[in-house]
């Protein structure tokens, strides 16, 4: 899997080291006048536009100098432009010449364009090293980086490589780094611990289903509660999806990768909290022990929960593990989860949903997120739709009949598991990149943590 160990170096510059100009677009040709008239020449002369990234060659053909240039604030991710040249670049050192407005996100984006998942294929040839000489930018940047490439490494790595076991054992490696407590509720336990709903979703899987638990930080610290929906492969049950709706369900499972990722940084950071880390980690499979359409399920919230379509089951794990949560009133509890279509049909793939009724939280997310270049918009945690969810044979339906607002009424599913949580905070995020940007690859993606890490870190200094 992906590293960071080729991407950024740090020290002093060496002599040999290639300079990268990065600036905004309406300010290149004032660069280029600076760089002198071979360079405006040889732009003139390619017919480069004014977002074209230039390679400008000396005299014997060598690479002098490279322009690259990034959009205003009107472009989210514009401050992680660079990535698009460190996966195009060939071997060799490279330094930023111009200070850009955020160092850190210039590294950043320089470490995130190079990714590759290599555990299954081997890339040929060497990667550019970006020379990052304040110690603090490369650590800061190296801090975030590990975070999110552990989210897109296990997002990327195929099901019959990352089952429930799997997801378990990531989690426990990342315990062990960091000294937190770890355990596992496994199989027939969960039913003898309060724990229905989890052991009807993957209780027809011959991979056990398990409720994963971490738990870092001094007790007596602000506790922040992260859970992660970690549905390993969801076929959708009985319920099943057509074989096209099926191909990117090793995903599913990126609302526990992302927790992951963003408890790595948090720990990494030595953040001043009580962190707690939940995953339901199940397999949604077919067989003759399957949970069935109408059946109707209790849950450890006292609940009973009617079956509408059983593959709406990620809401049906996260609910056990958010009633969990809720139990010991966490100052911040957020869930994650590749929960569903309707939020990408509302906002695309690059834009996660998120609710929350603390409207503090939510402006700050929204300045972090900003910051970050790490996106989401508040959708409402609308009541009128409150009904919605209520069922009529058991007292919830996990599949509401409604053709409308299906993020909405699942986020008010979910609402009605949390009670005593100071804070709760929903994100919908799809974990999943269908086409390569500057900041990365098609495949895995690690979505809000960044922002959220500079939230939690911020909010409870």
């Amino acid at each position: 899997m992906s590293d960071i160990s080729f991407q950024l170096a740090g020290g002093p510059v060496p002599k040999s080291s290639i300079p990268i100009h990065v600036v905004v677009s309406d300010e290149r040709e004032a660069l280029l006048v600076k760089l002198g008239p071979v360079a405006q020449a040889y732009a003139v002369a390619l017919g480069a536009g004014p977002s074209d990234t230039l390679v400008l060659p000396g005299a014997k053909g060598e690479i002098t100098a490279i322009v690259v240039s990034q959009a205003r604030d009107e472009d989210p991710f514009g401050q992680l432009a660079l990535g698009a040249v460190a996966r195009t670049l060939p071997t060799g050192i490279y330094h930023l010449a111009t200070k850009p407005h955020a160092p850190i996100l210039a590294a950043l984006g320089w470490a995130m364009g190079a990714y590759q998942f290599n555990l299954y294929r081997k890339f040929k040839g060497g990667r550019p090293v970006l020379i990052v000489p304040d110690a603090d930018v490369l650590s800061e940047t190296k801090r975030l980086v590990r975070g999110v490439f552990l989210a897109r490494n296990l997002i990327n790595t195929p099901a019959n490589d990352m089952g429930p076991a799997e997801i378990e054992a990531a989690a426990h490696d990342l315990a062990t780094a960091h000294g937190a407590s770890f355990t596992s509720i496994v199989g027939d336990e969960l039913l003898e611990q309060g724990f229905p709903l989890i052991h009807a979703v993957g209780r027809a899987s011959p991979r056990a289903p398990r409720l994963i638990d971490m738990v870092w930080g001094p007790a007596d610290a602000p506790r922040v509660t992260l859970v992660g929906k970690g549905v390993a492969f969801d076929t959708g049950g009985l319920d099943l999806k057509p074989s096209s709706s099926m191909l990117l369900m090793k995903k599913d499972m990126g609302g526990a990768a992302n927790v992951l990722g963003l408890a790595s940084m948090l720990m990494d950071a030595g953040a001043p909290v009580r962190l707690r880390v939940l995953i339901p980690a199940v397999e949604n499979a077919v067989s003759g022990s399957a949970f069935r359409p109408g059946d109707v399920l209790q849950s450890r919230a006292g609940f009973s929960v009617e079956i509408g379509n059983t593959d709406a089951e990620g809401r049906l794990v996260l609910a056990d593990a958010l009633t969990l949560a809720d139990e010991e009133v966490p100052d911040l509890l957020i869930d994650m989860a590749t929960l569903t279509g309707a939020a990408r049909v509302a906002l695309g793939p690059d834009l996660p949903p998120f609710y929350t009724d603390d409207a503090g939280f939510a402006a700050t997310f929204d300045a972090c997120a900003k910051a970050q270049a790490d996106p989401a918009w508040r959708l409402p945690l609308w009541q009128p739709y409150e009904a919605w969810v209520d069922g009529i044979t058991g007292e919830l339906d996990n599949a509401p009949g409604k053709p409308f607002a299906g993020s909405i009424t699942a986020a008010l599913f979910l609402g009605r598991f949390v009670k005593a949580a100071k804070t709760w905070v929903h994100f919908d995020v799809y974990g999943w990149a269908p086409e390569k940007r500057p900041h990365g690859p098609k495949g895995g993606e690690a979505q809000c943590i960044r922002a959220l890490d500079a939230l939690i870190r911020k909010r409870f200094a």
